[in-house]
């Protein structure tokens, strides 16, 4: 990114009031903050890795506007995006599971209305990760260097041939796929006046939309320090499924089993773009995520 070129591509949108400084520098994406009066607003370039975040932006805003962050002006050839301020991140409230009973059921909404859009964002660089597709991802994501003990990477390639076998009972269970975030966690759900706004979209895939909640429940564990069994769990994906319809259950469960490799296929897209030093850092993380997947495989 050209830092001149891109604050007069910023100031022919709006007027910045003090100095634009960068909050975030990382290899898929650098933000930056925009003073403005009354507010702020904020700028992202995005590396290649993510090209399709723009567009996909865009869109979602132009049909969700309540729902997602505003898009204040985008340039597709350059993968920019020129947002407005969404308010604070649940996390800075402590991230409570009543913040996304509210929150679920709008994204759910969102998801089934963007399923007509499915194969629009393909075309347009967003992620395949639809069930047909996963078998394929599951042998390139067992084709690297995994950042695992040699018995772990033998439990998760011995469960390959039942893996393609719930991928095919998942896609029986006729949930239309449809964008997934993939990233909803505390730090992208935004509160401001009462509304609630999921920001950050760079993760994003089609896929089974009930894949989101992986790592919202993720963190609700880790940070909130929910068990496992915590009546709270059951009321959220309650609250999510509701926009679906009833009966549903079965199949949440089999999506939370699938998706934890999905949710690893798709980890390996952003590593295999990092440039070698930067992946020790992102392992850390990575190495989570594949160990949520071996858990759902028999010892």
């Amino acid at each position: 990114m050209d830092r001149a070129e891109a604050e007069e591509w910023i100031r022919k949108h709006v007027e910045p009031v003090g100095a634009i400084e960068i909050t975030h520098d990382r290899p898929w994406a650098k933000v930056m903050r925009v003073p403005v009066a009354g507010g702020v607003t904020w700028f992202k370039a995005c590396a290649e890795v993510q090209a399709f975040e723009p567009r996909l932006t865009a869109q979602l805003y132009a049909r969700w506007p309540d729902r997602v962050t505003e898009v204040l002006a985008v340039d597709e050839a350059r993968r920019w995006l020129l947002l407005g301020d969404a308010g604070i991140p649940v996390r800075e409230r402590g991230n409570p599971p009543e913040a996304w009973v509210e929150a679920l059921p709008s994204y759910a909404e969102l998801q089934k209305g963007e399923s007509a859009y499915a194969l629009d964002h393909i075309a347009h660089g967003v992620p395949d990760l639809r069930m047909a597709a996963l078998p394929a991802g599951s042998e390139r994501l067992l084709a690297n260097d995994l950042p695992l003990v040699r018995d772990e990477v033998k439990r998760l390639r011995a469960y390959a041939p039942r893996f393609t076998e719930l991928c095919a009972a998942l896609a029986e269970m006729e949930i239309q796929e449809s964008v997934q975030h993939d990233d909803l966690h505390m730090a992208n759900l935004y509160t401001d006046g009462g509304k609630f706004r999921v920001v950050d979209w760079g993760d994003s895939s089609i896929a089974h939309p009930f894949f989101s909640l992986l790592e919202t429940f993720r963190f609700l564990e880790e940070f909130n320090g929910l068990g496992p069994d915590d009546p709270w769990f059951r009321r959220l994906r309650d609250a999510y499924l509701e926009p679906w319809g009833s009966g549903l259950e079965e199949t949440f469960e089999v999506a939370i089993r699938v998706g934890w490799f999905a949710h690893a296929i798709a980890w390996t897209r952003q590593r295999d773009a990092l440039p070698p030093k930067a992946r020790p850092d992102f392992d850390r993380a990575f190495r989570i995520v594949l160990r949520r997947a071996i858990a759902q495989t028999p010892v």
